[in-house]
């Protein structure tokens, strides 16, 4: 199947989640990414382990974490602080159409390698620069990290029990959201590109994403005036939306409209519920929640977690369990969708997840594996022309690997 980026070539000159996560993504729809790497450490998280790919000292040994957002590229180890380095990025750049980085404001500017300096000689090019806090402002010239983010950005307030401390989410959510953001600008870009012939400039900052993405609980406050409290499990607007305990497990009761309501309260055998002025209508059961998650709960306690899943779906009532990440890879929708696989990198199988994405029923997923570091550094070099004397020249005075 012919993938939708066919033909577009983008320099990945991201590191850690955000930036590669869109890069991942681009590759998947079929652009060539040519990752680019210190010739040295390379990406940050190729280190950070453990669980690692490899313990074999015959092979690299790579972090899980690098595996998740570096599929379908090609990795160039070149020094770009060093001047050859950098005329070649200058060279790649000239045939490219996207750009991606994550360098603070102003880092690539000393190399000429921005991309104001870029467009120069492709205006066509499209940038893409993903900093925590912008291109401008008070915060500019910090570094952002999701954690910090979560925190600065209002997200870690909403979550967690509300008599406990605030929690970040158990994934770098912001960076994963940032990098979607990424992609749909570039996208949007490129588009456009397609009837004026030239590039945008696409800046994205971790604090916006972070901002935007609190969806209902931002308007709650603008509306309100008031700053959402912590509902733990239990949802701010909605009830019964939240996680119950049964008799041997948790599981999670999603009712999103008062008929679902409904048929919750026949099940439990409170009909009457339904009826009740206190519990008939969402908003009734908001203003009500004290009374009626606790008589809920009670009920739930009496019967096993399977047992209440069985019932509930036979009615058409949404919910379901809270699964461990081992048990969903093992859930027979998540095994149908494909949503594990694995490609192949020197002889080892590399445990992916799928993209999310089909396109007239065809998953669109790259079939190259996480590079190693340089793994096509040379094959890149030979491309733009140097010889092989010219690349083992590179390789010793340490501009490439």
């Amino acid at each position: 199947m012919s993938r939708p980026l066919e033909g577009i070539t983008v320099l990945d000159m991201s590191r850690v989640l955000a930036g590669p996560w869109a890069g991942q993504l681009l590759a998947d729809l079929g652009a060539r990414v040519i990752k680019i790497e210190h010739p040295e450490r390379g990406d940050d998280t190729r280190g950070w382990g453990p669980p690692w790919l490899a313990e074999d000292d015959e092979v690299e040994r790579v972090a899980a974490y690098y595996l998740c957002a570096n599929r379908g590229k090609q990795s160039l180890a070149i020094d770009i602080a060093s001047e050859g380095g950098q005329a070649m990025i200058r060279r790649l750049a000239k045939g490219a159409d996207i750009v991606l980085e994550n360098f603070k404001v102003g880092g690539l500017a000393k190399y000429r390698l921005d991309y104001a300096s870029l467009k120069v000689e492709n205006p066509g090019l499209i940038g893409c620069s993903i900093t925590g806090f912008g291109q401008d402002g008070p915060y500019a010239h910090r570094a952002g990290y999701d954690f910090m983010i979560q925190a600065m950005g209002g997200l870690m307030s909403i979550g967690g029990e509300p008599d406990g401390m605030p929690m970040k989410t158990g994934v770098a959510i912001t960076d994963v959201m940032t990098g979607l953001y990424a992609t749909i600008g570039v996208l949007a870009a490129l588009h456009e590109r397609s009837r004026t012939g030239q590039g945008r400039y696409v800046d994205v900052a971790l604090l916006d994403v972070q901002v935007a993405a609190l969806a209902n609980q931002a308007l709650n406050a603008l509306v309100s005036g008031n700053s959402p409290e912590r509902h733990g499990n239990a949802h701010p607007n909605i009830v019964p939306y939240q996680a119950f305990a049964c008799s041997d497990g948790h599981l999670v009761l999603t009712v999103g409209n008062d008929s679902q309501f409904a048929r919750l309260a026949e099940l439990m055998g409170h009909p009457e519920w339904a009826r009740d002025p206190d519990y008939a209508t969402n908003a009734a059961r908001v203003g009500n929640r004290d009374v009626l998650v606790p008589l809920i709960q009670a009920i739930f306690r009496t019967r096993g977690r399977d047992q209440w899943l069985a019932d509930l779906e036979a009615r058409g009532i949404p919910a379901g369990p809270i699964n461990t990440v081992a048990e969903v890879f093992d859930d027979p929708q998540v095994k149908h969708r494909g949503m594990q696989c694995t490609l192949k990198r020197d002889g080892l199988e590399v445990p992916q997840v799928s993209s999310p994405l089909r396109f007239d029923g065809e998953t669109a997923l790259s079939d190259l594996a996480p590079p190693r570091l340089g793994q096509d550094s040379d094959a890149i070099l030979a491309e733009m022309g140097l010889s092989g004397e010219e690349i083992e020249r590179l390789r010793r005075e340490g501009i490439v690997r």
